[in-house]
């Protein structure tokens, strides 16, 4: 499903109009970006993980390589939504 798809979804099933659904979706991922860790009930848990630097490969020439520290975004679903 396309952000614009759920948008119409959120707006057929509230009767909200579609630009202030769209609004609130925009500061929800905006508010779950800014923050370390972020939870919702019954949903599931995004947060932030921080991979340190390490030393890799190069597979195809076994040249080693300084892979520099990296950040991303997790998603931990909770058990209920597990259980889907």
């Amino acid at each position: 499903m396309t952000k614009s798809e759920l948008i119409t979804v959120v707006t057929e099933k509230t009767k909200v109009p579609k630009s202030v659904v769209s609004d609130v979706l925009e500061a929800t991922i905006e508010a779950i970006v800014e923050a370390d860790r972020t939870t919702f009930k019954g949903f599931g848990t995004f947060e932030w993980k921080t991979r340190p630097a390490r030393k890799g490969r190069n597979p195809q020439t076994g040249e080693t390589i300084d892979i520099t520290e990296s950040t991303s975004l997790k998603f931990k679903p909770s058990l209920g939504l597990r259980g889907l």
